[in-house]
């Protein structure tokens, strides 16, 4: 009886040292990481030069002296037009795969009927960006 648990302990804890071993070399990988930025950072400081003029720590802009106030107004729908850009064009991405898997044999009627779901709730988000006015160009 002693034997059969033994047995099992030894089995249950390699077990565990296998499972643990994957973490530990990530971690400790990441723990390199860590100190080679660190060190990277540190020997950057003592060994740039430190020599602050007030021509140096003047806001540069393209050769060009800085003229009035630091905080400028830009337009917001800029942004929101990039934003809309990136949601359709990462959303048209999941399109090809299911292409692939609608070719499939035995995934037709399924797939076709998620896609059209899918399909749906971006189009539910263009009416909603156009009914809010943001695809007015103004």
């Amino acid at each position: 009886m002693p034997e059969a648990t033994t047995v099992r302990t030894t089995t249950s804890v390699q077990l565990a040292a296998d499972y643990f071993h994957g973490y530990a070399v990530v971690g400790l990988l990441g723990a390199v990481g860590v100190i080679f930025v660190a060190v990277a950072f540190g020997a950057g400081r003592l060994l740039r030069p430190v020599v602050p003029t007030p021509e140096k720590l003047l806001t540069y802009e393209c050769g060009v002296d800085p003229v009035g106030e630091g905080w400028a107004h830009t337009q917001v729908r800029y942004y929101v037009y990039a934003f809309l850009y990136v949601i359709f064009a990462v959303d048209s991405i999941f399109l090809f795969p299911w292409a692939t898997v609608f070719a499939a044999p035995g995934f037709g009627a399924a797939t076709l009927v998620e896609m059209f779901i899918f399909l749906g709730f971006l189009a539910v988000g263009l009416l909603y960006a156009w009914k809010k006015g943001v695809l007015e160009w103004t």
